[in-house]
């Protein structure tokens, strides 16, 4: 391979992976490399620890070296450019010294309840319970003791990039998600609002000089520092000096990777967490606790339904029928394809589905007022229990929280014409994707090139600002062209299955709410 290019990385530490991706100035994919890590609930409270992230982020990007030396017989030495992207929301807290005050929080928490409520009456705007200003507002308005000690507020995805970089910066996409935007900033009128709130608990700092600077696609956010390039590759091997791009969330690096960044445009993820977003025509006419409105990497308003579950309880019963296939001695069946196969077998769900009905509800479901979760499978006595109907409950049951947002944005009016999606849980072509359809009401493509998700995104938005921005949407027209992509359109009986489960699934949703407060 020649290797005499450009060489763009995007890195994204997403919920289950820690993603690199390489790419050269034509967007063509160099190297892949990935760690898997998890969070775990410590104190009541779902967080990531600081030395994970140090070793995962070193593990992906020696995974990605050690691929790229395979395909090429060298090493990778030099950069020109990264960016790097991760779960949007979230709360990391510093002190001056750079020291963490509690440990990271991330969106999957829902203890900002009462935040969430107060902000969203004060501020006229939806501010949902994972949002970073939530996090804060919910420790001021708890005096929680490290609060007055807070020199600097950001997301992941904003402090590994300071870790690279030095510089206190984040894209207006994953910005959005911390406090509402306006124009190529933060909310002028909503700040004010919320330091008149935050002061009446003792808080005198005004929010805005804790914030990360917001910086819009294209822009420059620093280089890589040589402590930087160290946390990258710890042999020292990796030289400094790299362009960094502003640092975004999962769902901007998701929309650049399936090139729906212009208005109309829709994408969904689903993995272990979902999430649609529609880049709006026009402002919504009311505030909606469902119905988050964030910003594209290039600063344009986005309605963004988010689910804090999906594809989590697919994977623990596959995980219990994995164990049941090695009880057969059973060993040569990976992970990937019994999921595959568990997939297929939904595909071939009867109309009723069974009778059955499952909330995937491992955390709290904020969209739905649930503040924990309990997975729960529901079934109607007489019916007889098939795979195929199971898996098929399974599969709807991810999409069900997400189906019900978007059915509050069709009544805004919203139009979606096609529906570009990506994540794990459309990787069983013509299953995934086709029960998305259903659920949305919209064909939902899915691209090849968009294979790799949010890295890629990222590195796309690296490669962006090494060419100097413009206009974004002109720059992902020119990547995406000829793009290969696979088209799912439900049909009417497969609208009216999902509709009719639907319908179940809400008329069921007390029994999840009274569940979710047991202990």
């Amino acid at each position: 391979m020649e290797t005499t290019g450009k060489k763009i990385l995007g890195i994204e530490l997403g919920s289950t992976r820690i993603k690199s991706v390489l790419i050269d100035e034509n967007a063509r994919v160099l190297a892949k490399g990935s760690h898997s890590w998890e969070n775990r609930l410590e104190n009541g409270l779902w967080t990531y620890s600081v030395a994970d992230m140090e070793k995962g982020i070193a593990s992906s990007f020696a995974s990605l070296q050690s691929d790229y030396r395979a395909q090429t017989g060298e090493s990778l030495t030099r950069l020109d450019a990264l960016g790097v992207s991760a779960m949007m929301h979230g709360y990391i807290a510093l002190d001056e010294k750079d020291n963490f005050l509690v440990p990271f929080r991330t969106w999957r928490n829902t203890n900002t309840a009462r935040a969430s409520e107060v902000l969203t009456e004060k501020l006229g705007f939806n501010i949902p319970m994972r949002w970073s200003v939530s996090h804060f507002a919910e420790a001021v308005m708890g005096r929680e003791k490290h609060v007055g000690n807070v020199s600097f507020l950001t997301t992941l995805a904003g402090y590994v990039h300071y870790r690279l970089t030095g510089e206190k910066a984040l894209g207006i996409g994953d910005a959005s998600g911390m406090f509402p935007v306006s124009g190529n900033g933060y909310d002028k009128t909503m700040l004010d609002k919320a330091d008149r709130l935050l002061g009446g608990y003792g808080m005198k700092t005004p929010l805005v000089s804790l914030l990360p600077k917001p910086l819009t696609a294209g822009e420059s956010a620093g280089v890589l520092t040589k402590r930087g390039a160290l946390l990258l590759d710890p042999t020292g091997e990796l030289e400094p000096g790299a362009c960094v791009c502003p640092p975004e969330g999962d769902a901007g690096t998701g929309m650049v990777a399936t090139n729906s960044i212009r208005r109309r445009t829709a994408n969904v993820s689903a993995g272990t967490s979902a999430f649609l977003m529609t880049v709006l025509e026009k402002p919504l006419d009311a505030v909606h606790r469902e119905i988050d409105v964030v910003a594209t990497p290039h600063g344009l308003p986005v309605a963004m339904v988010h689910v804090n579950n999906c594809t989590n309880e697919i994977n623990a019963w596959a995980g219990l029928f994995m164990q049941l296939l090695e009880t057969f001695g059973v060993k040569n069946v990976t992970h990937g394809e019994l999921l595959s196969a568990l997939f297929n077998a939904g595909a071939k769900m009867s109309d009723d589905v069974g009778g059955l009905v499952g909330y995937n509800f491992l955390s709290g479901e904020p969209t739905l007022g649930l503040e924990s979760g309990r997975p729960i499978v529901i079934r109607e006595p007489g019916k007889e229990l098939l795979l195929s109907d199971f898996m098929g409950m399974q599969i709807y049951g991810a999409l069900g929280a997400l189906a019900l947002g978007a059915e509050i944005l069709a009544k805004e009016g919203v139009k979606i014409d096609e529906v570009c999606a990506h994540g794990g849980f459309f990787k069983t072509a013509g299953v995934g994707d086709k029960a998305m359809s259903a659920a949305l009401g919209a064909p939902v493509s899915v691209m090849k090139n968009a294979g790799e998700g949010g890295a890629f995104g990222m590195a796309l938005l690296a490669l962006f600002a090494r060419r100097g921005g413009g206009s974004l949407e002109e720059f992902t027209d020119g990547v995406f062209a000829g793009a290969e992509k696979t088209v799912a359109r439900a049909n009417e009986r497969e609208k009216c299955r999902f509709a009719a489960y639907l319908e179940r699934y809400k008329a069921a949703l007390g029994v999840a709410r009274a569940a979710a407060k047991y202990n």
